[in-house]
């Protein structure tokens, strides 16, 4: 309407967005049969971060060589999970059993994890139906903490990257003694965390922006884990559609 340059990240060929957009990427990353979707999800953020290093690369901020850097970076990058993927399952089970009676959750994430921290949240309301809210760490005096109580699973993703690492790791200790069940996020073999937890789960090391690519899978490992262990349906979660329609 006011002639602002329109960009489209979507999966399905020619959908609406598609059509209505200037430019776009399609994702091509075949059907999401689960209502809940996930791997849009992360093709979207490698989407943005493909888009971002391209323009960084072209405005100057980037040369040729840190460009090839990051992009075999981004190869290793599915390697990395796939090995991950079996420990990490066992790990999430064991969690999943543990906090599957929970009524609510809180995700918290700074940075460029607070969208993982609000997927996180999402993924759980949508697929285990436990109300779950996902706030950054300078948010959580304003509204979350009182919402903190003992057994309440709070996630929170502390990456030694993060340049608000300090706070969030003190954001922790005092939600520590606010007697929350505490799952930490965070890098391979940071332990700075380990006396505080009920659970942590280190992620495989990689280049600072791809991070939020691997700290989702736990996420929504948790989500699904939950999900089948509540009996619920997880592709087709009760009151919700693939296709929004009416408006």
């Amino acid at each position: 309407e006011f002639k602002a340059m329109t960009i489209g990240i979507v999966n399905v060929v020619g959908s609406s967005i598609a059509r209505e957009t200037d430019a776009g990427v399609y994702l091509h990353a075949g059907p999401e049969i689960g209502v809940a979707s996930t791997k849009a999800f992360t093709g979207q953020v490698l989407a943005l971060l493909m888009i971002s290093l391209q323009l960084a690369q072209q405005r100057g901020f980037l040369s040729e060589q840190d460009l090839n850097s990051y992009c075999d970076a981004l190869n290793d990058v599915p390697g990395l999970i796939e090995s991950w993927l079996e420990p990490l399952s066992k790990q999430i089970q064991v969690m999943a059993k543990y906090f599957r009676l929970a009524s609510n959750a809180l995700f918290c994430g700074t940075g460029i994890e607070f969208p993982v921290a609000l997927e996180g949240a999402l993924k759980l309301k949508e697929i285990s139906y436990i109300h779950a809210e996902g706030f950054t760490a300078s948010e959580m005096r304003h509204g979350p903490l009182t919402l903190v109580r003992n057994f309440i699973p709070v996630v929170c993703i502390a990456m030694k990257s993060d340049p608000a690492y300090a706070q969030t790791k003190a954001n922790i200790q005092e939600l520590r003694a606010k007697d929350a069940a505490l799952i930490v996020v965070t890098n391979e073999g940071n332990d700075d965390f380990k006396q505080i937890a009920s659970f942590v789960i280190h992620c495989p090391s990689t280049k600072m922006e791809f991070e939020p690519v691997i700290s989702v899978v736990p996420l929504q490992l948790l989500a699904y884990y939950i999900a089948d262990m509540r009996g619920c349906s997880i592709d087709q979660p009760r009151n919700l559609a693939k296709s929004v329609t009416v408006e």
